[in-house]
């Protein structure tokens, strides 16, 4: 059984994606009912809802839109909403009505990768924020780009109480085949055990019209050299992923890659791991 790490659903005529704007493929509504219809070929046991950065106004609506939708498809094992993480302790009531909303909250994201200054993460006030996070049991999802990994490291340095989550491998140049440095950037933020990493969003990072399995399996390889089988989730990255593969192959390329595994590597890396890192438990009733 499989349980999808991350995945988006969003709806274009509900809330403002800015980002959308610049994607027209993507500026549409991507419902429940449309991921059902993708994983109909998966032995899905449930998702986690991933925040999909509409305008940070709307962040609590679109929580609330999401808790609705809870509500009707059982699926939803966890929710990964947005936190003014970077307001630091002022992010405390936040963080606390978030928590308080539902059991389904079990970390929060706060893009990293949007901000042009490489020192954001590591700024006084965004760190005060994430060390917050512990009391409340949540976790942290980190989204970046392969260039921001060195500054990432030192942040996870700066928190060692918080259970970070990388998100898609941290966002590699796979498009153009280059492993370094990202290969010992992430060799050394593996170092710490209180991270966990997502293979997730690979074939977008890759040539959408050209890319082979083959072109992804270094990168996988090297994830799992790092962070064993202990530290690393599935992510189906719907529907982003769509830019670059169906569902059905991406599931394909992950499987054909990890060819070998033991079943029981297999189980963690699609299910148990997702249920002891972002604290499942029970499916939601």
């Amino acid at each position: 059984m499989v349980i999808d790490t991350h995945v988006h659903v969003w709806d274009t005529g509900r809330l403002h994606y800015p980002w959308l704007q610049d994607i027209p493929t993507l500026n549409r509504p991507y419902l429940v009912e449309e991921y059902l219809e993708a994983v109909t070929a998966i032995p899905l046991a449930g998702w986690i809802f991933v925040q999909c950065e509409c305008a940070f106004d709307q962040a609590r609506a679109e929580l609330d839109w999401i808790l609705s939708l809870a509500a009707r498809h059982k699926g939803f094992r966890g929710i990964i909403p947005w936190a003014p993480v970077h307001d630091g302790s002022d992010a405390e009531p936040y963080l606390a009505a978030i928590t308080a909303a539902s059991p389904l909250v079990k970390g929060v994201r706060r893009l990293i990768q949007s901000e042009a200054d490489l020192q954001f993460c590591v700024q006084p006030r965004f760190l005060e924020g994430l060390r917050i996070l512990p009391s409340f049991n949540l976790s942290f999802d980190i989204c970046i780009s392969h260039t921001q990994l060195e500054p990432v490291i030192a942040m996870v340095q700066a928190c060692p109480e918080v259970q970070f989550i990388l998100d898609h491998i941290g966002k590699p140049d796979i498009r153009s085949g280059t492993l370094d440095p990202w290969r010992d950037r992430i060799y050394e933020l593996a170092g710490h055990p209180n991270v966990a990493c997502k293979i997730s969003g690979l074939v977008t990072e890759a040539d959408h019209a050209t890319w082979r399995r083959e072109d992804l399996k270094p990168y996988i390889d090297h994830i799992l050299t790092c962070f064993g089988f202990d530290r690393v989730m599935f992510g189906g990255d719907w529907p982003v992923a769509t830019l670059a593969a169906s569902y059905r192959e991406w599931f394909e390329a992950l499987t054909w890659a990890i060819t070998g595994c033991s079943e029981d590597e297999q189980r963690r890396l699609f299910h148990d791991n997702a249920l002891r890192i972002y604290r499942l438990g029970s499916p939601a009733t």
